[in-house]
């Protein structure tokens, strides 16, 4: 396993883009939208080029001297005119041998941070039965605002959670 300081969280670049398209399309989460290669590379380069905001974790191969691998990343879009100028937190992936190592909670620190350069709150969805993910984002600080049936898909309900990112300005 790689010491938590080799990993690096950094934007994503173009290059990047195929294997963030390939964590997508294997993950089995994103199995249940019908998440395929092809649209996700599609919307991650709509994405890069929008601006919104990939941030990537790299990680050294303990196997491979100099390989690095993509060990997960998060994806923000931004929305500064809605909601109160709203970010909106669309993917947290981590790969799956990566998973419950701490790895979710530093790519959503990073991406927190990003998003309050730009943002005044952060909202996402997370899909009703999938409770570690509900427990994940309360534990750090997003509050559950209500459920979404049939939001993205008819047999998906989701639910969307809220965190403000600056403080109220009077």
């Amino acid at each position: 396993m790689t010491a938590e300081n080799d990993i690096s969280i950094s934007p994503a670049s173009a290059a990047d883009l195929r294997a963030l398209a390939g964590l997508m399309a294997n993950s089995p989460l994103l199995a249940r939208y019908r998440v395929a290669y092809g649209a996700a590379l599609a919307s991650l380069e709509d994405a890069h080029a929008a601006g919104d905001a990939l941030l990537v974790a790299h990680v050294p191969d303990a196997a491979s001297a100099g390989i690095v691998l993509i060990a997960g990343f998060a994806w923000v879009a931004f929305a500064p005119r809605v909601l109160g100028g709203a970010a909106y937190l669309r993917l947290l992936l981590v790969a799956g041998g990566w998973q419950g190592q701490g790895l979710g909670a530093r790519l959503l620190e990073v991406a927190e941070r990003v998003a309050a350069e730009r943002a005044n709150h952060l909202y996402l969805l997370a899909t009703t039965d999938n409770t570690g993910a509900r427990r994940f984002y309360v534990r750090h600080g997003y509050r559950h605002v209500g459920d979404l049936p049939g939001l993205v898909w008819p047999d998906l309900d989701e639910a969307l959670y809220h965190k403000p990112l600056r403080p109220r300005s009077a």
